[in-house]
């Protein structure tokens, strides 16, 4: 009965529009008084910040600071240009190179929101100049951004990994295989429009334009070899990848490319503090709520209730799809992961589902919750990248929702294409 309560008091709180921090903090420090009122009040402050000091978590500010070098930088452009000069004169050329694009910048930067940020003013005219209607534009640029959540290095995957003690590095390998699922089925999009609206191809590489493109980009494309073959190499871990990506970030702009110079680097470094703030406040209360959530037993409740009702794998994973699709369309992705993913592992993991399979699957369903409106990050940021309404962002989104859905129960329901290749790999 106290849980449902805090349940119900942070549903109010969310409802009021109180900060994110307060809807998670609040609640526990309420539970903190109703499950063990002599508990010492430190005990508060030690699970905030104790809960940050795992390795693991350093990678998320590095990737956040490379992923802002890179926005601001060269290395989007040069990317998009290779891939472009690599299949955009196929038939939807022009909308398999956003897609493809897309894929390539998340793995070199693991966010989706600065995915849109780089790549949307540099796909959108292309998109339109080769004939998809605007809708479907402006839908296709929101979504494939999100195969930047599940493609390596991805901070979801390293939050997940970090409350589960689950392997980075086999995350990463199980969401390079998902994210590539969601980007053919993307793909798929593009193809069945191309031939609906009948999207012209971009023009044919002139003779030594697409080598010139390759060494132009491969600067650019030394970032993901660089990370995916250190971390399966053996070299370096996560948390050592992030810090040398950073290294080469900032090497290849200012050396290389000479996008910006020292006092620019300076204001990225600024702005990307601040963000890294903003997510490392949200993890602490986390840690706060996953503290609680294990003093109050709700995994074992869960568990209990279950076994009493005979659900097993197949209708869990079915009823957690639908929790979280809903609660993406509210809550921001890692305020879901900090709440959700303590008292439902647990739970997954009694059922005999595989941890690197059910991180996939709540992944997903947090790229999904950054396209659903009315509060799906990426809506936003594609509105403010592109100079267009979000009314007019969501209207093309509703089909790229669709097949997300569609890869969601593919993924959900087939766990080999999650934990093959970790398995092959590791």
């Amino acid at each position: 009965m106290i849980v449902v309560g805090l349940c119900a008091l942070a549903a109010l709180m969310l409802v009021l529009g109180f900060e994110m921090f307060l809807v998670m903090g609040v609640p526990s420090v309420v539970a903190k008084y109703a499950f063990n009122p002599f508990m010492p009040d430190i005990v508060i402050i030690q699970k905030i910040v104790g809960g940050l000091g795992a390795s693991t978590l350093l990678a998320i500010p590095f990737f956040i600071f490379a992923a802002d070098l890179m926005t601001r930088g060269e290395i989007a452009r040069r990317l998009t240009t290779l891939v472009k000069a690599t299949m955009g004169h196929y038939a939807g050329g022009v909308g398999h190179t956003a897609v493809v694009s897309c894929m390539a910048f998340g793995s070199v930067c693991g966010s989706a929101p600065a995915t849109v940020a780089a790549l949307g003013r540099l796909l959108y005219p292309e998109l339109l100049r080769a004939g998809y209607r605007e809708r479907f534009s402006l839908g296709l640029i929101a979504a494939s951004a999100e195969c930047a959540l599940l493609i390596p290095p991805s901070i979801t995957l390293i939050i997940y990994g970090w409350l589960t003690g689950t392997s980075i590095a086999a995350l990463f390998a199980g969401g390079l295989a998902v994210g590539i699922v969601l980007g053919l089925g993307f793909m798929l999009q593009v193809q069945l429009e191309t031939w609906r609206s009948g999207a012209k191809p971009g023009p044919k590489p002139a003779p030594g334009e697409r080598w010139q493109a390759f060494v132009a980009g491969l600067w650019a494309l030394g970032m993901p070899v660089i990370i995916l073959g250190g971390i399966y190499g053996g070299i370096f871990t996560a948390t050592e990848a992030a810090a040398v990506a950073v290294g080469y970030a900032i090497f290849v702009e200012t050396v290389i490319f000479r996008a910006y110079g020292f006092a620019e680097l300076m204001i990225i470094a600024e702005r990307s503090a601040v963000t890294i703030g903003v997510v490392f406040i949200l993890l602490g209360m986390g840690s706060l709520v996953s503290y609680f959530i294990t003093l109050a037993r709700v995994p074992d409740l869960l568990l209990v209730f279950l076994q009493d009702n005979q659900v097993n794998w197949v209708m869990f994973l079915l009823a957690v799809n639908v929790v979280l699709f809903v609660a993406g369309m509210f809550v921001d992705p890692n305020s879901i992961l900090l709440v959700m993913v303590p008292a439902l592992y647990p739970v997954s993991v009694a059922l005999g589902i595989d941890p690197v399979h059910f991180g996939l699957v709540i992944c997903l369903n947090i790229c999904i919750g950054m396209v659903t409106p009315p509060f799906g990050l990426d809506l936003f940021v594609a509105s403010s990248t592109l100079g267009r309404p979000v009314e007019q962002i969501i209207a093309g989104i509703w089909p790229f929702v669709l097949t997300n859905i569609l890869v969601l129960m593919i993924i959900s329901y087939v766990p080999a294409i999650s934990t093959a290749l970790p398995r092959l790999l590791l």
